[in-house]
């Protein structure tokens, strides 16, 4: 059942911080990579391109952990388990192109390679840890 976010991690989501996305593989073996990571409000979302191994376990597994960590502040942190809810290409490049802003300061993603297809992931929280943040819901 999907939770709400706390105003503080809200406020974290917003800021370019260090996420790492842990996956499943096949034989159930964790599956972990470092990630740029925004929200919608409701959902963390992650930004990648299709055929990725991150992509293609979701597609099997939806079952997701997201740790988010304050690069200046590492004891300002969130543990996020949940599922991957939607998988779609509606907005992502978009999303990239907003990513690279916030985390490079960019109006245009730099590394994209017109040979692959953008997909959002959208990551309904499950569960939320939270060190060093607001408490209040919003």
């Amino acid at each position: 059942m999907p939770v709400s976010m706390s105003d503080g991690l809200l406020k974290l989501l917003n800021e370019p911080v260090y996420a790492q996305v842990a996956t499943l593989m096949p034989d159930g073996s964790p599956q972990i990579t470092q990630v740029w990571i925004g929200t919608d409000g409701q959902h963390v979302l992650v930004n990648t391109a299709e055929g990725r191994q991150k992509t293609r376990n979701v597609r099997r597994d939806p079952r997701v952990a997201v740790n988010v960590v304050d690069p200046a502040n590492a004891w300002r942190l969130a543990m996020i388990r949940g599922r991957v809810v939607d998988i779609t290409t509606d907005g992502a490049d978009d999303l990239i192109d907003q990513l690279a802003h916030k985390y490079l300061g960019v109006d245009s993603y730099p590394f994209r390679n017109p040979a692959e297809t953008r997909v959002t992931l959208k990551i309904a929280p499950e569960h939320i840890s939270e060190i060093g943040l607001e408490q209040t819901v919003g």
